[in-house]
């Protein structure tokens, strides 16, 4: 459970395709690690895709046999290949995207992509209101997992976007992958937002 931190400070510039791995229930959230071990030959074909272009691809989710039509692009933070052709791969979540079609499925799938952004209705007041009580939320720190529960807190309580905020939340806290799949097409953060106190709420009262 580590906390966070944008790839670079330079802009970040969405390609206009990108490489899929799809797997079942796996969400990837922008602002999180997403650890990956890459065996399937048609992946090794995509990662050396991704390594050669953009050093982006996406894990495409397989919610009750459909694909969601919206992913977060994936960078490569690093990708080690083994002797055998199979790679662990760090990938950090950048973006949300959502797939407008396919200019490839065999070997592997890409997709074109556009931003899916995210949309506010309130004040930043609010936004920061509803940052804080799910904060506020979080699971105490165990004798099993303290000291990484507290150095996630302590990187959300400087995180100053209340998106990346709840992104990481949802990520590492939530595992209904019903909720994950709301929390990951759902546009308004503020909705995001009820969704995950909500949820957090359960948790605590378990």
């Amino acid at each position: 459970m580590e906390p966070s931190t944008p790839a670079s400070a330079a802009p970040f510039v969405l390609p206009r395709s990108t490489g899929l791995i799809v797997l079942e229930d796996c969400f990837h959230f922008p602002g999180c690690f997403l650890p990956l071990f890459i065996y399937e030959q048609r992946y090794r074909q995509m990662l050396d895709h991704a390594l050669s272009t953009s050093r982006l691809f996406c894990v495409g989710t397989m919610h009750d046999d459909e694909l969601l039509p919206v992913s977060t692009a994936g960078l490569i933070r690093a990708s080690k290949k083994r002797d055998d052709g199979t790679s662990h791969v760090m990938l950090y979540g950048v973006t949300r995207v959502r797939f407008t079609d396919w200019t490839q499925e065999k070997p592997f799938r890409i997709a074109l992509i556009e931003p899916f952004h995210t949309l506010k209705q309130s004040s930043d007041e609010e936004m920061e209101a509803m940052k804080l009580e799910a904060m506020s939320m979080l699971p105490p720190a165990t004798p099993e997992c303290g000291e990484a529960i507290r150095t996630l807190r302590s990187g959300l309580c400087q995180m100053t976007c209340p998106d990346l905020v709840c992104d990481i939340i949802s990520y590492h806290f939530i595992r209904d992958p019903a909720v994950l799949r709301r929390l990951l097409l759902e546009p308004y953060l503020e909705e995001r937002y009820s969704v995950l106190i909500h949820e957090l709420k359960k948790l605590r009262d378990e």
